[in-house]
């Protein structure tokens, strides 16, 4: 049987292309088709390597591994070690889906030509099963990661906060909240918005009634001295910009603790700040707060981070 070797690059090329798209698709990375292609390229090249026996060291398990991490780092230039792994674990999860949807038509289709030779599959099938393949193969891998993507956004998105501030305790139910990188301007310290009606089990009504008045600076009449002394001192003017709103300003107040309760685990921090807003956040009271990741996690001596986990 005649294998000429145009026919096993260009097969590769299509193959290794459509893998390192989907990669750099499902990881929402910058794709530039010329790397892709010369990332490709360096894939197709190999296989003829590995075909012809061109090199003794083909077969080695470090050096396809090393050739993953050429090609991976060519098509995308990973920032650092961390993205660099997580794109070659991406790159080889699918290069194993798109396999197996090869092998299964060539299964259907049952061609007669067909030879393995040091790991690489040629013969006279055609080159539009191969790319079929793959095409088949990215489908179900976009579909499924689509899937588990709602599913664990949906599952993510709610928390149960608990609120402490001065012996009093309330829950309410949280939204996460991505945009929503509110601090305060001298601690640092993230931002969690609550609802003022929320709130009145551990504020006075005298003070949570006149939240317009505090922010305007007016005389506050209703106000007693000891609650004046007692807890104006733990409020906090907080400056904002959002959609339609620039240079807005909200109150909040330092509590004692919070506690977010995620997917069954209980995240503690002392170190937040709560903002009153005045408002309903959905009409459904599906949730009364909104908090940001770095309401989440926080490195210690009081450093608070954005932390994303895949």
């Amino acid at each position: 049987m005649t294998i000429y070797l145009d026919v096993v690059l260009i097969e590769n090329l299509c193959m290794n292309y459509i893998i390192l798209f989907a990669t750099g698709y499902i990881l929402k990375l910058k794709i530039s088709h010329i790397k892709v292609v010369i990332s490709s390229l360096i894939g197709s090249v190999y296989a003829i390597v590995c075909y012809m026996e061109i090199l003794e060291i083909y077969s080695n398990i470090i050096t396809k591994i090393v050739l993953s991490i050429v090609m991976v780092y060519v098509a995308f230039r990973p920032r650092n070690v961390k993205m660099c792994i997580k794109q070659v674990l991406m790159f080889y999860l699918i290069s194993f889906i798109f396999g197996g949807c090869a092998f299964a038509l060539l299964y259907i289709v049952k061609p007669q030509d067909i030879i393995t030779r040091n790991g690489v599959f040629v013969g006279t099938y055609p080159i539009k099963i191969a790319v079929l393949g793959a095409l088949v193969g990215f489908i179900i891998t976009y579909l499924v990661f689509k899937l588990i993507k709602n599913r664990f956004s949906n599952k993510n998105v709610f928390c149960d906060i608990y609120v402490k501030f001065k012996e009093r305790e309330i829950l309410v139910k949280g939204m996460l909240d991505t945009g929503n990188l509110l601090k305060d301007p001298i601690t640092q310290m993230p931002v969690i918005l609550i609802e003022k009606d929320k709130l009145y089990d551990i504020l006075p009504k005298s003070i949570l009634d006149n939240i317009e008045k505090i922010i305007g600076g007016d005389k506050l009449e209703n106000i007693s001295e000891q609650e004046k002394n007692e807890y104006l001192s733990k409020f906090k003017i907080i400056p904002f910009n959002s959609v339609g709103k620039q240079n807005g300003i909200l109150i909040g107040f330092k509590v004692d603790r919070i506690n977010i309760i995620e997917n069954d685990e209980e995240k503690e921090s002392t170190d937040i700040i709560v903002g009153i807003f005045n408002g309903k956040f959905d009409k459904h009271d599906r949730y009364s707060a909104l908090f940001g990741l770095e309401a989440l996690e926080r490195r210690e001596k009081n450093e608070y981070i954005t932390n994303i986990k895949i």
